[in-house]
């Protein structure tokens, strides 16, 4: 029988985690990782094929969380084609180090820790608090073994890099940075300029849990010289678009197959494609493809580096609110420059009912969500209502609550 063994991804307890997931793998087993809170279901065992390997969850390309089945083999690859890449920007990997601040329940916390071990150099997990607290964590990364000796290595998200750039001592860690991979939502104009003043050596790049992670980076010297997008594929990567404008990705390290809570999906086509949800841009030059996003092609938003589905919270807030005077409820995206897209709620309270005691209760049902899923702001709306049919008209709400911001009041 095969086993599964669940792993609950404690931030606090990262290295103690990893240590665990690797013992796991070295028995041949699969390993779920898991969030730190919440619930989630368990693939079944019967369904597993031959290990070892991990099940990440994933946002999906059409809405929806889904969970991704990656083999050890299909993370070697992954390693594997990022060491070329940096060899390409002429880096000796023996001489550099890994600052992971990503959670290991994510593919990029996970790949950032897995490279490290297939190129046997350091690595060390960043709590989630000194990535507030710069200071800090200038002190930490002073006091690791080859800081200031070794190339340095880091994966962030834009919100992450927002939070450190605004402060001194971040924008000194960042400094002594080799290459900075950014992924997870497409950079704003604002912090790449931001970047660039200080120099930085980003590398905006694309990847999924479909992909084990990376598949197009790029190079931080074409970051600082100005070009923008994602950069261009890795060694072991095709790309292609399809008609509707979809990325396309082909490589040897596709997901075995993926789980959304019945049996198991392959997440190719017949021609071996993964089609993601973003719709993307790609150009040709000194026989060079160079991948841009445009953005989402789902309604799915980007917050924080989290990929978010309104209509899920919707759901899962109204089951929460039962018995509280609620009539409607509906999520909205508004851009935000730390978060790249924010939620905000609008809600029409039960005739009666005081609509500022229902949302202070609201908000106490959404307290433990994770903070890229919790509404910024609530806004009572009276007439709120969906059409006929049952579908919201997102557009015209959207509308309307931009035209709302600057007199509402806020709960």
């Amino acid at each position: 029988m095969r086993e599964l063994v669940a792993l609950r991804c404690n931030p606090a307890q990262a290295e103690q985690r990893a240590l665990q997931l690797a013992q796991a793998l070295e028995q041949g087993d699969w390993v779920q990782l898991l969030p730190p809170l919440g619930t989630s279901g368990l693939i079944p065992r019967a369904l597993l094929p031959d290990g070892p390997g991990v099940v990440v969850a994933s946002g999906g390309t059409s809405g929806g969380q889904q969970h991704c089945l990656q083999p050890c083999s299909h993370l070697d690859l992954s390693a594997s084609a990022t060491g070329q890449w940096l060899q390409q920007q002429g880096y000796d990997l023996q001489q550099c180090m890994v600052l992971n601040p990503l959670p290991l329940h994510h593919v990029s916390g996970l790949m950032s820790w897995w490279r490290s071990r297939c190129w046997r150099i350091g690595h060390t997990w960043l709590q989630p608090g000194l990535m507030r607290d710069p200071d800090a964590l200038e002190q930490l990364c002073g006091s690791l073994p080859g800081w200031g000796e070794q190339l340095v290595l880091m994966s962030l998200v834009p919100t992450q890099l927002q939070r450190l750039l605004t402060h001194n001592a971040g924008v000194r860690v960042l400094k002594a940075c080799a290459v900075i991979w950014v992924g997870g939502a497409v950079l704003s104009p604002g912090l790449m300029k931001a970047a660039r003043a200080e120099g930085l050596r980003l590398a905006p790049c694309y990847g999924a849990t479909e992909t084990a992670a990376m598949v197009t980076a790029l190079a931080p010297e074409d970051f600082l010289a100005g070009a923008t997008g994602c950069g261009s594929p890795l060694e072991d990567v095709e790309l292609q678009l399809t008609q509707a404008g979809a990325l396309q990705v082909r490589t040897a390290r596709l997901a075995l197959a993926r789980w959304l809570g019945e049996g198991l999906e392959d997440v190719r086509d017949q021609q071996g494609w993964w089609t993601s949800g973003d719709a993307g841009c790609l150009i040709t030059e000194s026989n060079r493809v160079w991948l841009s996003i445009a953005g989402r092609l789902d309604g799915a938003i980007h917050s924080g580096g989290e990929t978010v589905f309104p209509e899920q919270l919707e759901a899962r807030l109204q089951v929460a609110a039962v018995g509280l005077p609620v009539e409607a409820v509906l999520l909205l995206a508004v851009e935000d420059r730390e978060w790249g897209q924010r939620l905000v709620a609008l809600v029409r309270p039960a005739a009666g009912a005081n609509g500022e005691d229902l949302i202070k209760q609201l908000r106490h049902l959404c307290a433990d969500w994770p903070p890229a899923d919790r509404p910024m702001h609530w806004r009572l709306c009276p007439m709120l209502a969906p059409m006929a049919n049952g579908k919201w008209q997102r557009g015209y709400w959207q509308q309307w609550l931009r035209l709302l911001e600057a007199e509402s009041t806020e709960f």
